[in-house]
């Protein structure tokens, strides 16, 4: 199992500054790439103070250029609010910056606050989603296109410069069925039970596993990707402190994924949360490296082959360096070694 580490730009005081906000995860990026991490993720949002990144692709290139082997993926672009006969031409470029380190993970997007102020209805993204996936894969994969669909229409055009190698498409999907469908077109998977329970982890498994095995060869090498908010801590008062922070996270994040959308000046209000904190405690990777090998393990058994990690969630930016040092020295080599043995 590969662990990927997720740049999250948790912004709750807009006077720290965009500047210091990027510095930060960048620094988190070239620790990761140091200490053996296998991919960071960039989550493309726009107008909020959450997972704020809103161009992942340059970021990905100025990843890559302080780093050696860490791969990129995007967790996730956000197809339709962008327009594939440009985009298509972004990412052949970030894939030739990145020196093919480029992941390209995309989905329809989650917050109806930012999709709708970029013109795009919410009821509409995933008919938007599907031709825009459709167009891009054209784009990228035939010497010259024309489209007459919904949504696009357009003459003959080739993409410049032509792609030196097919990007690596990654599909985000919450929904068990949704997970088998899009595994059956072909597609990686990217998924995460956010703060729900494990029966939801385990019925997006299965939906994974099941159109897998039903693929035979085909979707022999197709990977399933899980997000998960993670902390190492064997300090009682440390490990709660943390479950506050990711309670607080949450209590913005409800507000503009299944809540009222309710942003003032680009900050998400937190809003009281149907889920206690105890009840999210349960859900939650904050716990002692011991407990953290046991809880992955099972992920490793369930055949999950990347599991991202979310260590910005609040804590200070020493904190979260020395986690995810932490994470490395003592969980990582643990399924290190389980990879090799079942290798040899």
């Amino acid at each position: 199992m590969d662990f990927s580490l997720q740049l999250s730009a948790y912004y709750p005081d807009k006077s720290y500054g965009g500047d210091c906000l990027y510095a930060d995860m960048l620094e988190q990026a070239v620790l990761a790439d140091r200490l053996g991490y296998g991919a960071v993720s960039l989550t493309e949002h726009h107008f909020i103070n959450i997972l704020l990144m809103p161009a992942p692709l340059q970021f990905a290139v100025k990843i890559a250029a302080h780093t050696d082997h860490v791969k990129i993926m995007t967790s996730i672009v956000v197809l339709p609010i962008h327009d594939m006969r440009t985009f298509a031409g972004e990412v052949v470029v970030a894939d030739i910056f990145t020196e093919g380190r480029l992941m390209l993970g995309v989905g329809r997007g989650a917050f109806a606050y930012e999709i709708e102020r970029l013109g795009v209805p919410m009821s509409e993204t995933q008919e938007r989603f599907d031709e825009s996936l459709e167009v891009l894969q054209a784009l990228l994969t035939e010497e010259e296109v024309s489209w007459d669909g919904k949504y696009y229409k357009f003459d003959p055009m080739t993409i410049m410069p032509r792609p030196v190698r097919q990007p690596n498409l990654m599909m985000a999907v919450m929904n068990p069925e949704g997970i088998y469908q899009c595994t059956k077109r072909g597609f990686h998977i990217q998924t995460t039970p956010l703060a729900g329970n494990h029966q939801l982890l385990m019925d997006q498994v299965d939906g994974f596993n099941c159109a897998k095995s039903e693929m035979g060869d085909k979707g022999r090498n197709l990977t399933l990707s899980l997000s998960r908010l993670a902390f190492v801590s064997d300090n009682a008062a440390d490990r709660w402190k943390k479950v506050e922070q990711a309670h607080d996270y949450y209590s913005r994040f409800d507000n503009v994924y299944t809540g009222p959308g309710i942003v003032e000046g680009g900050m998400i209000k937190p809003l009281p949360r149907a889920q206690s904190i105890e009840e999210l405690d349960k859900s939650l990777l904050i716990c002692t490296s011991q407990q953290m090998i046991d809880e992955l393990s099972v992920y490793s058994d369930l055949g999950i082959h990347r599991v991202i990690l979310n260590m910005n969630f609040g804590a200070e930016q020493s904190e979260t360096l020395d986690n995810i040092q932490r994470f490395a020295e003592e969980v990582m080599p643990h399924f290190t070694t389980q990879t090799q043995k079942k290798e040899i």
